[in-house]
């Protein structure tokens, strides 16, 4: 079983254009060119479970489709996606923010779905997809030290007592600390000889796994960067 997660920035894009004519212009551009390449890539890799960050959802840079959706359609998998932030935010009320979310898509069969809620930080959500083996959660970062470390204690609380093998996909921003250990779990870094690592490079996004170890048979980690000078660098690839 391969594992994708990947943060593709609503297809915005990177590298020079995307400040042009302004710095981060580029979140406010129409995605369409950069989200068929990314879909292409995607596509190359087949994966079987899907982790995506930063999704539009249907803001007038994607014209009106939710962009999970219509990679879940080329890829012929299922997919559940939900806003980042929660009803009660004040970024509901405003456009194209309320199209911001994260997604999975599987090929395999959905058992039951969960969106919880963390108690701090603006970017809250944490998606939880059940599987008939594992359960996957899957979850963006505040930038924010001090919330991040209440978001990791509130994701153990949500984990620590579940049965089945856990894959925790996680991408976050680095300003401020690079701390992102968990409370004490049967929880192992994901670094293999030859990675970079964790994070990659301090001043750009990047994403992590942990994973409960003694669940699973040998799994490995790749780290990759993309070479493309439009699409998001980093992406990680488990295999199972």
């Amino acid at each position: 079983m391969r594992f994708l997660l990947y943060n593709i920035r609503y297809a915005a894009g990177i590298g020079r254009k995307f400040h042009l004519p302004v710095p981060y212009s580029g979140y406010f551009k129409n995605t369409n060119g950069n989200f068929k390449k990314i879909v292409d890539f995607i596509k190359s890799l087949n994966p079987d479970i899907l982790g995506l960050i930063e999704v539009d959802a249907g803001s007038f840079r994607s014209a009106k489709s939710n962009q999970a959706e219509a990679i879940a359609q080329e890829l012929k998998h299922f997919h559940i996606y939900q806003s980042k932030y929660s009803t009660a935010s004040m970024v509901q009320k405003v456009p194209v923010l309320n199209k911001q979310g994260n997604a999975i898509l599987t090929n395999q069969r959905i058992v039951s779905q969960n969106f919880h809620y963390f108690s701090n930080g603006v970017k809250r959500l944490v998606i939880e997809l059940e599987l008939k083996d594992v359960s996957i959660f899957l979850v963006h970062l505040s930038i924010k030290f001090r919330h991040r470390q209440y978001q990791l204690q509130d994701l153990h609380n949500m984990i620590k007592n579940l049965k089945k093998p856990v894959i925790i996909s996680m991408c976050y921003g680095v300003i401020g600390s690079s701390n992102y250990s968990l409370p004490p779990l049967s929880f192992t870094m994901p670094t293999a000889t030859g990675n970079p690592p964790i994070p990659a490079e301090p001043r750009e996004d990047s994403s992590i796994l942990f994973f409960t170890a003694r669940k699973f048979t040998s799994p490995i980690f790749r780290y990759h960067r993309s070479n493309s000078p439009t699409m998001p660098r980093w992406y990680v690839i488990l295999r199972l």
